[in-house]
């Protein structure tokens, strides 16, 4: 693998910041985990059918903050700051008209949002108690995350880092004081675990505000957020956006309706499932860092109009994600008898617990390769659409319908029906290599600018 030292080093050092607070967003979900399987396992299925509703509003931004790196990281990169800051006051603009709108239906609708997940009346109450707290979170979330998106674009990286693990420490540490009632905080149960979580997003927004305040990242543009931005610029915003956003609701959708056929073949089901995907996210979050870094790097080298340069960085960041893949599935074997042994389930839920981890081993490998070059080297010179159609296709049109078949009309053991659901990112990986040696993604994305 050919490596250049300079280019390495420039991607460890946004990579770092950036794995390091998927890790810790992972640690909340897993403290969350572990803390209410002490009161029973009920409360962590619960918990983790309702993480649902976060998980399905992360795919929004998600999109929102994708779109602002595409076209941010290149327009910060040739060096039109003024640009960069308007595309982050479309994207905070949106990613606030999200979040409201899921704060509203998590605080009047929870128990309608927990039947798409279930049917068991106890985990629906439980589920719906948890959503209605954590209510809030959302609107706070999507004002933030916007602002983590863009600390990274504009070399703030370890900023957001700070501010996103102080974060999840306070999380944590309230989790531990809600869940149980520690001293004078009374014992809540799930509802603690929810509290605990707003309780962070406050932080989260008053530390990005502060920072904000003292200028250590651009300002919002409070204009250009309430009002409609420059036509040429919304249309290039939403040229990029919508693809990522269809791809990320299609993809998520997917990963959703996996929740969906595991919650109905019973709580063990779910909650090996949750287990086994909270430990898989963790070490996968080496993985999702690579791919946001990649898209940074390539995206600033394409606005300077380093175009071969890319194109061959492009190469070498593919083959250094397959290495990380084989790397981070290695790892997940070596833990799976540790997690066996630390996280005590009923006997059933352990042995799919088990097995869960082996194909969670495999999954991570091409999971890596595709979040990089799909999620990275794509978007960074704004081909977008072919992350669209690949993803929502090979979800919707193979592993969706297998799983649902293999569950509900040959009711195949819960083990086949979870070995078919990790199928996905392998079905995919032959179409994005012959599209990615096409270097479609290989363009310069910005247009002049009245300075």
């Amino acid at each position: 693998m050919v490596y250049d030292r300079a280019l390495y080093k420039k991607l460890s050092g946004i990579v770092a910041p950036i794995a390091l607070q998927y890790m810790m967003a992972s640690l909340v979900t897993a403290s969350d985990a572990i803390m209410l399987d002490f009161l029973e396992q009920s409360a962590l299925s619960a918990s983790s059918l309702a993480g649902r509703a976060a998980f399905v509003f992360s795919l929004f931004y998600g999109a929102f903050v994708s779109g602002l790196t595409v076209l941010a990281a290149q327009y910060w990169g040739r060096g039109d700051r003024k640009t960069a800051e308007n595309v982050l006051a479309v994207s905070m603009r949106y990613s606030l008209i999200v979040g409201l709108i899921f704060t509203l239906a998590t605080a009047l609708i929870p128990e309608q949002i927990m039947l798409i997940f279930t049917n068991d009346e106890n985990l629906i109450a439980a589920g719906a108690e948890y959503l209605r707290t954590v209510s809030l979170s959302f609107l706070l979330t999507g004002f933030t995350q916007v602002y983590f998106g863009m600390m990274k674009v504009c070399d703030r990286a370890k900023l957001s880092s700070v501010i996103g693990v102080l974060s999840v420490i306070l999380n944590i540490l309230l989790n531990g004081l809600l869940i149980f009632g520690v001293g004078f905080f009374p014992q809540m149960g799930i509802t603690g675990a929810a509290l605990a979580t707003v309780l962070a997003r406050v932080f989260e927004t008053v530390a990005v505000v502060i920072a904000v305040l003292r200028k250590h990242c651009p300002p919002l543009r409070l204009r250009q957020m309430l009002r409609p931005a420059e036509r040429e610029l919304r249309r290039d915003y939403w040229k990029y956006t919508i693809p990522l956003l269809i791809n990320q609701l299609g993809w998520g959708g997917g990963v959703t309706m996996y929740s969906v056929i595991m919650g109905h073949l019973g709580d063990d089901a779910v909650a090996a499932d949750a287990i086994a995907g909270i430990v898989r996210s963790l070490i996968a979050s080496l993985c999702w860092g690579i791919a946001a870094g990649v898209g940074i790097v390539l995206g600033g080298m394409l606005g300077r109009n380093e175009l071969e340069q890319a194109k061959k960085a492009g190469g070498s960041f593919v083959r250094f994600s397959i290495l990380i893949g084989v790397g981070s599935g290695l790892v997940l074997l070596a833990l799976t008898p540790v997690i066996l042994h630390f996280i005590q389930l009923n006997p059933q839920a352990q042995i799919y617990l088990k097995y869960m981890m082996l194909m969670a081993s495999y999954y991570i490998i091409g999971n890596s390769l595709n979040s990089t070059v799909i999620g990275g080297i794509f978007p960074a010179g704004g081909d977008t659409k072919f992350g669209m159609c690949c993803d929502v296709i090979t979800l919707w049109c193979v592993v969706v319908p297998m799983g649902m078949i293999a569950a509900f009309v040959l009711k195949l053991p819960v083990l086949a029906v979870a070995f078919i659901l990790t199928l996905d990112e392998f079905v995919k990986i032959p179409a994005v290599y012959k599209h990615y040696v096409k270097y479609k993604w290989v363009k310069n994305l910005t247009k002049e600018t009245n300075q």
